[in-house]
């Protein structure tokens, strides 16, 4: 490339530090921010036994999918590099009356030795580096779990409406973290097969409430007007949503969910 090539060449997007102090700013009141349905300990438990497990969040957010984990006897530590997210970890911590391990440090140079874990996980977070450096992100992870430990990357699924409106939104700079991609549950796999790791279990799920819900509480919040966070059901139609969810769980919802996960072995 020519030096006037450079000059000119467009700047790629990115997500950056700046845009998670900001968007945890504005997320103070946690209860107001959607969380996970657990989708994290669920799956965790059904390929292993949390008990006595050191278990290590990287990317850890507002930490409620690493505040269940410790129900079920885990000895947690959570990692993030934004204060924002610290400081709402601590007030849960605080007021749940919970104890954990909360770090700040780089996802990159993991403050820990070789074979610290005997879990590893993220959510919300590998899909915002690029191909290069989320290969390293993925090695740091290995490199500090045990031998024979476990690792859960959980990322947006690609083939969704949801990946169409992203895309809009960064290309007028209008998404939240900047910039962000995604994952065929296959795409995941092979990754982390070429890091010498053992995928022995996937998932996907969709999300609830639905996109369209959130879209227009969103919007009427705009508006002065507030909706619940979660549209008020009957206890038959929840119980039979959740019913569906689970049986399609591992199958349908791999390519059709809104998020998937892979649960690798090192």
């Amino acid at each position: 490339m020519k030096i006037d090539d450079a000059a000119t060449a467009p700047v790629q997007k990115e997500s950056t530090k700046s845009h998670w102090e900001n968007f945890w700013e504005n997320k103070k009141e946690v209860r107001e921010v959607y969380s996970n349905n657990n989708r994290v300990l669920r799956n965790l438990l059904k390929v292993t036994d949390l008990r006595g497990k050191n278990v290590l969040e990287v990317g850890a957010g507002t930490g409620r999918d690493s505040f269940k984990l410790t129900d079920h006897g885990a000895n947690v530590f959570m990692l993030d590099y934004a204060a924002g997210s610290l400081k709402i970890i601590k007030e849960i911590a605080v007021e749940e009356k919970v104890d954990v391990n909360m770090i700040g440090g780089d996802a990159f140079r993991l403050p820990f030795d070789d074979g610290s874990f005997d879990v590893v996980f993220h959510q919300g977070l590998l899909e915002h580096f690029r191909e290069n450096d989320a290969l390293r992100l993925l090695k740091e992870n290995v490199r500090v779990l045990k031998k024979g430990g476990l690792l859960l990357v959980d990322v947006p699924q690609r083939y969704h409406v949801y990946t169409a409106m992203k895309h809009t939104l960064i290309s007028i700079d209008k998404w939240f973290a900047g910039w962000e991609r995604e994952f065929s549950v296959g795409e995941l796999s092979d990754i982390l097969k070429g890091l010498q790791l053992e995928p022995i279990y996937r998932y996907g799920e969709w999300m609830y409430p639905s996109l369209a819900y959130r879209v227009m509480r969103e919007g009427l919040m705009k508006l002065g007007l507030k909706l619940p966070l979660y549209p008020k059901v009957s206890n038959f139609t929840s119980n039979f949503r959740g019913k569906l969810r689970a049986r399609f769980s591992t199958s349908l919802a791999l390519h059709t969910g809104i998020s998937i996960g892979v649960i690798a072995r090192k």
